[in-house]
């Protein structure tokens, strides 16, 4: 049933338009890798570059056309006859390729960058056209700025292009100006007076994101006969950005009842390819951002957590799995509720009575009061400190750690054990390791270290660290978190924690084999 729909056309420009992100600029081999997840996406056309730009973009381009061969590759060009060679020996490997050729047409960029009125504008898309079709089956035109371009005047040289050999029209949304309800109007303006417009000539829009409407500008062209977009993973561009990829696929994939439209792009690859691309360019997708924001699929809100654990849809209209998510995330903090908690439990393997939910649940809350998120560890602490009640085994009385250049470094560590005090002193790797091999000396246990993690708690030169470790003690592994302005210090914190719980479930176990 969805192939009966019409398809739309995902022109990807992540490596061209994309690119040109301050900071954002990859090397051959970059680029190459993100044109093969591109292509495992499934988009319909890869614009590769542009290569006038440099010879390195030329040979990014014709490595790209030698490995990726399903997708169109396409290079941009100005309406230059070196821009145009330039395409030709850049895509002269492609299987599939394509020259896009632009050329401003509003009045501002007439009159102040190109300083050429509409009769030569003209002129110059007859000639150049003429020119790339002796090289280029597939050629796309952009009227650049059209969205501030006089409409008839707009008609009229799109018309010129088509009849000079123009396969694909692409209106670009140059600047971010245009509305979505005067974008969607052009684009229907256009295919009454030109009604090959998205039939036997491909209709493109490419929309920026500059008032933050690329992506609804880009739907309202496809409402009235677009049928191709241009678009960048995560959004990515000059400026404010581009309109994103992702939030368009979907919306096509989630709003099927009102857009009677389909694109071809492999769903389960969107979320891989927004890391890739955010990996590669060093671009960092905001946490709120729609699709493949950290924070997209995840409920805090104990309203919405308790709706989503009674009924995914409650609160999400996309599916996690569809796009490559293993699932949804029930962030515990301040927000979240008795539903949310008791689940995180049952998750975690712990069964409570009423009135130990009870005291585990206000800890909780007081807990999330004081930070951003409450792990699955410090979940297991609250248990264990507040209904479990683990007993301190072995205190920290005092350590002191000697640096010395070319030296392993020593620590000397003080425990108390009941009445009585240990010492040793220990070499080891580092500071942390020599504190971690005193301890073991010193309570005659041997751990594997499986995890270790530093988090700033707190801001400024005193910043409060937070050390977690995992330890395992045989077939046991065990957390414990420490924290201290001191790293090594909640280091050790961190790790007696660990040692004090494991030695409890070790004496837990040894009274429950004598029952």
């Amino acid at each position: 049933m969805n192939q009966d729909r019409k398809k739309i056309f995902i022109f990807d420009t992540t490596l061209r338009d994309g690119e040109q992100s301050p900071g954002a600029s990859l090397n051959p081999q970059e680029k190459l890798e993100v044109a093969r997840q591109l292509e495992k996406l499934n988009v319909d056309v890869i614009e590769a570059g542009f290569p006038a730009a440099s010879r390195g973009e030329i040979e990014a381009i014709q490595m790209i056309s030698k490995k990726v061969r399903k997708p169109v590759i396409c290079g941009l060009s100005r309406m230059i006859r070196k821009d145009i060679d330039a395409c030709r020996q850049a895509l002269k490997f492609a299987k599939n390729k394509r020259l896009h050729v632009f050329l401003a047409t509003s009045m501002i960029h007439r009159e102040y960058k190109l300083r050429k009125d509409k009769s030569e504008l003209v002129q110059i898309v007859k000639k150049e056209m003429e020119y790339a079709r002796r090289f280029f089956d597939q050629i796309e035109f952009s009227p650049e700025d059209a969205s501030r371009t006089e409409w008839e005047f707009l008609a009229e040289v799109v018309g010129i292009a088509i009849e000079a050999g123009a396969t694909s029209i692409n209106i670009p949304d140059t600047v971010g100006y245009a509305l979505p309800s005067e974008f969607g109007d052009m684009i229907q303006f256009l295919v009454r007076q030109l009604p090959e417009l998205g039939n036997a000539v491909t209709l493109s829009v490419h929309c920026h994101n500059d008032l933050g409407l690329a992506v609804a500008n880009s739907l309202a062209a496809v409402a009235n006969g677009a049928n191709q977009v241009e678009c960048t993973v995560n959004g990515i561009g000059e400026r404010a950005g581009n309109a994103s990829l992702e939030e368009i696929v979907m919306a096509i994939d989630t709003r099927k009842d009102s857009l009677p439209v389909r694109t071809d792009i492999e769903l389960s690859e969107i979320i891989k390819t927004s890391r890739l691309v955010s990996r590669l360019t060093g671009m960092v997708v905001q946490p709120n951002k729609s699709i493949v924001g950290r924070n997209a699929f995840s409920h805090e809100s104990g309203i919405h957590q308790d709706g989503v654990l009674k009924k995914r849809e409650t609160y999400e209209i996309i599916d996690p799995h569809r796009i490559g998510l293993e699932e949804s995330q029930l962030i515990l903090g301040k927000h979240s509720g008795r539903h949310a908690f008791r689940e995180r439990l049952k998750k975690l393997g712990v069964v409570l009575s009423e009135k130990e939910l009870e005291r585990a649940f206000e800890r909780f809350k007081k807990l999330a009061d004081q930070k951003k998120y409450v792990f699955d560890e410090d979940i297991q602490a609250i248990v264990e400190d507040e209904v479990v009640r683990i007993p301190t085994t072995w205190a920290l009385e005092h350590f002191s750690v000697n640096i010395e250049t070319q030296r392993p470094p020593r620590a000397l560590m003080r425990l108390k054990k009941g009445g009585k005090v240990f010492e040793v002193s220990s070499s080891g790797d580092g500071p942390v390791d020599a504190c971690y091999k005193a301890i073991e000396k010193i309570a005659k246990v041997k751990a594997k270290l499986s995890q270790y993690s530093l988090n700033a708690v707190t801001g400024g030169k005193d910043a409060l660290g937070e050390v977690s470790v995992k330890l395992k003690f045989k077939d046991q592994e065990i957390a414990g978190r420490g924290a201290s302005t001191d790293i090594i210090e909640a280091s050790v914190k961190a790790y007696l924690q660990a040692l004090n719980r494991a030695l409890a479930y070790g004496n837990k176990r040894r009274r429950e084999a004598l029952v």
